[in-house]
């Protein structure tokens, strides 16, 4: 039990490292907050500073909730300690304490959740992802759409029958966060002013 507190913490503060916020400053560009979208997400990196501080963010904010939940396996964390660990690293995505609890959408993040779960839920959504995105060209809409599929795909794809509504049921909450923080994306879509300007999760 000590060893699961331990694990989420971990996994809240490393995910409050916000890769776009370091990534623009080590790089001399603005602060995402500030620019563009406002959103401290690769996608908005990549509209203020091209393709490299992008790709470097997308990593790094998959990395947050990949390495933690690679730990928990490593460490034969139980079910339900899986499911804190990757909630807490998404949330630390969203409200970052070392940035004043302004973080991005959580997509990238989200994603290395999926990959660190189990690799064939990360590879489905991110497959949905690249469909989405090839086709419509709209890196919300590509989240949006993905993340609103990951729960099912959870619940297909989690090989432990015994402890899959545990782990759909994480992956739930993670997208209802996901949606809610786009909701301005939401009103752009529905209003048609929605970019096409990304390739990449925000």
């Amino acid at each position: 039990m000590l060893i699961s507190l331990v694990l989420i913490i971990a996994a809240y503060l490393l995910g409050s490292v916000s890769s776009a916020i370091l990534v623009c400053r080590i790089m001399g560009l603005p602060d995402p907050r500030t620019q563009g979208s406002n959103n401290p997400g690769a996608t908005n990196v990549l509209r203020i500073g091209g393709k490299k501080p992008a790709a470097i963010t997308l990593v790094g904010d998959s990395l947050k909730g990949l390495i933690p939940m690679v730990i928990g396996h490593l460490l034969g964390a139980e079910p339900l300690a899986l499911a804190g660990i990757g909630l807490a690293a998404f949330l630390g995505h969203l409200y970052p304490i070392f940035f004043g609890f302004q973080g991005g959408k959580g997509v990238a993040t989200a994603l290395g959740v999926q990959f660190g779960l189990y690799w064939p839920i990360g590879l489905a959504v991110a497959a949905i992802w690249l469909f989405v995105a090839k086709i419509l060209k709209i890196s919300s809409l590509s989240g949006l759409i993905s993340m609103a599929v990951a729960p099912v795909l959870v619940w297909l794809l989690w090989p432990h029958q015994d402890s899959v509504r545990i782990l759909a049921g994480m992956q739930l909450i993670i997208s209802g966060l996901l949606i809610w923080r786009h909701r301005s994306n939401i009103r752009n879509l529905l209003a048609g002013t929605e970019g096409r300007l990304t390739k990449t999760p925000d």
